[in-house]
């Protein structure tokens, strides 16, 4: 007998892999921008964040989470 809103495992394996891919990912490129960055002036927290590169990162860490989300609710 199967309980409702049981996880399956394989959805959390995946999620699990591409949210640490995806943190990860993302740290190493912050800190590529950081010391990229040449003046002090553009080493707002905004400006790193928003920067175009980290976006890949951002996509595959909300995969994960809606991956999770799927998984839960199969």
């Amino acid at each position: 007998m199967q309980v409702a809103y049981s996880m399956n495992y394989t959805f959390s394996f995946v999620a699990a892999a591409l949210l640490v891919i995806g943190l990860a990912g993302n740290g190493f490129e912050m800190r590529k921008i950081h010391l990229s960055t040449v003046r002090d002036e553009e080493l707002d927290s905004k400006s790193i964040f928003l920067n175009k590169r980290n976006f890949k990162w951002y996509v595959i860490i909300g995969i994960s989470l809606a991956v999770l989300a799927i998984g839960a609710y199969t």
